[in-house]
């Protein structure tokens, strides 16, 4: 098992972020469903990327593989017969996206993925909204997990399922498109509501028609389809915040590149949450930089997360280094995330001396003197990227157990911050 062995450092100088994982697995299923040879370049060269490109694969599409891009073979909307059972791996979109589309096929499809997906990553909203259109979607050991068994095929109809999870709704909204018929969904408690945008933003690219009423109706009029594409993913907000929070908690001067603050991602919202505390960050659209500037003094707030939720265990260390009380609220969809996020990191940062309090849908963060401990990261790459940011600025040594999982959204983390000078050591 790698791990990081982290020291209290202090960082310097520019780095460019990894590209956005959401939007390279997005462009790659679109590539799939399109006509012609779809070209993604900057593509973000993860697990999760390559599960999905497995995924499409499996349904008759073709893809060629290269360092700075994927060229895609599209199937025109007419996915084929799954050739093998799906395996997911560690990506909740692959299951959910690829389940959906999976119901517009008369034949049955197999969709598994690693324990995380299998124990923690619930698809029952989604098996209840193709049920709802007519389809076989079951769990095979009945209990709302993968494996699941979907039978199509849906033409349209209507669906009806619950939305505090994004993604089985961006699924069935992604399905519904290419439907022959149109579909009208209606989702109970929409939540993470910027991810549905960036679906929708997808869908406004590529043109494909739809209607949008306050998140919880949507009309799909169907048979869509488009031509091929040239797209380049922009830098991901995500992995963004873990080198700014990292930069203002040691009192650090760095510039951050391919930073475009027009995006569509939610996670954008960070950078103007922290300058809300007191983070000193500039901002050039033009040159796409971002500059943390040293001096900052962060100060405690009551923080609605539910728009921006994969920040939450970056948040409560942001909550450790800040002045007074930091209240994270409306998160409790980030317990089924790739773990219990909300006690994973209390947990964690407990074993460092944090005054931290989990509560049902979410934390309370106090004002802490973090010391070095041996954490654990539970197979999550949030977990293991906040936790060595956390490190960087307490007393002492952290070892933080279990990193390989880096990999999903920061493939380069130890690299890049090793280059703005932190202390830390990658081992086996």
């Amino acid at each position: 098992m790698k791990h990081y062995r982290i020291k209290k450092s202090s960082l310097k100088g520019t780095l460019e972020i990894p590209t956005s994982k959401s939007h390279t697995l997005r462009a790659i299923l679109f590539g799939m469903m399109g006509k012609g040879k779809t070209i993604v370049r900057k593509y973000l060269q993860s697990p999760d990327a390559v599960a999905m490109i497995e995924a499409i694969k499996n349904f008759g599409a073709t893809v060629d593989m290269f360092s700075d891009r994927l060229e895609i073979g599209g199937v025109a909307g007419k996915l084929q017969p799954a050739d093998d059972v799906v395996y997911s791996g560690n990506s909740g979109q692959v299951l959910r996206f690829i389940g959906a589309l999976a119901g517009l096929l008369p034949t049955y499809t197999v969709l598994t993925g690693d324990r995380s997906i299998r124990h923690n990553r619930p698809v029952k909203p989604l098996l209840e909204g193709l049920q709802s259109l007519g389809v076989f979607a079951e769990s095979m050991r009945l209990d709302g997990f993968a494996p699941i068994l979907i039978k199509g095929p849906y033409n349209g109809g209507r669906a009806t399922l619950e939305g505090q999870d994004s993604q089985p709704v961006s699924g069935l909204l992604i399905a519904s498109c290419f439907a022959e018929g149109p579909t009208e969904i209606e989702v109970r408690n929409p939540g993470e509501k910027p991810w549905i945008d960036l679906t929708l933003h997808w869908f406004d690219t590529l043109k494909l028609p739809y209607q949008n009423n306050d998140y919880t109706l949507y009309h799909i009029p169907g048979g869509g389809g488009y031509d091929s594409f040239d797209y380049t993913v922009p830098g991901d907000f995500s992995s963004l915040a873990f080198p700014v929070v990292a930069a203002l908690i040691t009192d650090s001067d760095i510039t951050i590149e391919n930073v475009d603050m027009d995006d569509v991602q939610g996670d954008k919202k960070i950078i103007e949450v922290l300058i809300e505390m007191g983070a000193k960050i500039e901002i050039n659209k033009e040159k796409r930089t971002l500059h943390v500037k040293k001096g900052s003094k962060l100060k405690g707030m009551t923080l609605d997360i539910n728009d921006y939720i994969d920040a939450i265990t970056i948040l409560a260390v942001v909550g450790c280094y800040a002045e007074g009380t930091t209240e994270i609220k409306n998160a409790a969809i980030a317990r089924t995330k790739e773990c219990d996020r909300i006690r994973a990191i209390a947990t964690e940062l407990k074993k460092m001396g944090a005054d931290i309090e989990e509560k049902e849908d979410g934390l309370v963060v106090r004002t802490s003197v973090l010391q070095g401990a041996i954490v654990e990261t539970y197979h999550d790459h949030r977990m293991v990227m906040s936790l060595s940011v956390a490190a960087l600025g307490a007393k002492g040594e952290t070892q933080v157990m279990g990193v390989e999982c880096v990999s999903k959204t920061y493939p380069t983390f130890a690299d890049h911050f090793q280059l703005l000078g932190a202390n830390l050591q990658e081992q086996a």
